[in-house]
């Protein structure tokens, strides 16, 4: 019998990622909103190029086939409209991986799908070159868990798949911490770099280098009242190790915020900087740092959509 066959909806650099890497072992189709073409090419972190097959689908002329799981791989802000788009066509029980950055769509979604809802963090990372090629920036590695812990067999089978796809991945029950953590990197990182146009390496210079001390100082005292750590403990010196190993790391990279602002699309800025600078309000903390970012990139995203003036 034919394996049934993994939707990922949404079809950017992840998604693409996700379909070529997991095509040579189970059957995939790339569902988005406007046809690609069917022939992708990837280029490897080694330089490699490969030229792939993949099955597509427009999300308003979708297939007569039930999915063995669907990969939602929109950005975040698109999430739960994709969602709704789909849910009516999808029977009860029927997986659903959350791949979206931040932790705004995630308790949402868990509630509203009538089945599994699993949630992935991961630092693979990927790059859309064009409508056909698509470059895998830098391997990675993936965590898989539902917020409430239930479903481990779930989990375990599908990063089992995943890693045998060449996506190392890891079930966890404590995937709400995970990302916390992956939320705290970002909000530390993604806004400086986005909001001045700068590569991840130049936060370690002045004047950036305070800006980001300052956001991680903010960002440890409210996930020390949501009761998150930084791995291995120590409070904000942990934070603050965590955050810059990812800046040494990942130094010459544009991060997906600044590559979005680049491009002319909305960023994330909601699913990364609203869940902490809500908790703070939760707890009676001040983030002033967080907010003056949030705001900018609000005003930003109010400029985008508003029509252009009239000659």
């Amino acid at each position: 019998m034919t394996p049934a066959t993994h939707w990922i909806v949404g079809p950017g650099a992840l998604g693409r990622l996700i379909a070529f890497r997991l095509a040579g072992h189970v059957p995939v189709r790339l569902v988005g909103r406007r046809p690609l073409p069917g022939r992708q090419t990837l280029v490897t972190p080694e330089g490699d190029t490969r030229v792939q097959a993949l099955a597509m689908a427009r999300a308003d002329a979708l297939p007569p086939e039930i999915p063995a799981v669907v990969h939602l791989t929109t950005k975040a802000h698109g999430a739960e409209a994709a969602h709704a788009a789909l849910a009516a066509r999808l029977p009860d029980g029927v997986p659903l991986v959350l791949w979206q950055n931040g932790f705004a769509c995630q308790p949402r979604l868990s509630e509203r799908h009538r089945g599994p809802v699993l949630c992935a963090t991961t630092t693979e990372g990927a790059h859309v070159q064009a409508d056909d090629r698509v470059t895998h920036a830098g391997h990675g590695h993936t965590y898989l868990g539902t917020l409430d812990g239930t479903h481990a067999d779930l989990a375990t089978a599908l990063a089992r798949t995943l890693t045998a796809a060449g996506l190392p991945a890891e079930a966890v029950d404590d995937i709400r911490v995970r990302l916390w953590r992956k939320l705290a990197v970002n909000a530390a990182i993604n806004p400086l770099v986005a909001r001045f146009a700068i590569r991840n390496g130049q936060l370690r210079d002045r004047p950036f280098r305070p800006l980001v001390e300052r956001l991680i100082a903010e960002v440890a005292v409210i996930l020390a009242a949501e009761g998150v750590t930084p791995p291995g403990g120590g409070g904000q010196e942990g934070w603050r190790q965590l955050v810059w190993q990812v800046v040494e790391a990942t130094a010459s990279n544009r991060a997906s915020m600044l590559q979005d602002v680049l491009a002319g699309r909305l960023t994330e800025h909601e699913a990364i900087l609203a869940p902490l600078l809500a908790a703070a309000e939760r707890h009676g903390l001040a983030a002033p740092c967080l907010a003056d970012h949030l705001t900018a990139m609000r005003l930003r995203a109010a400029a985008l959509a508003e029509p252009p003036a009239a000659c």
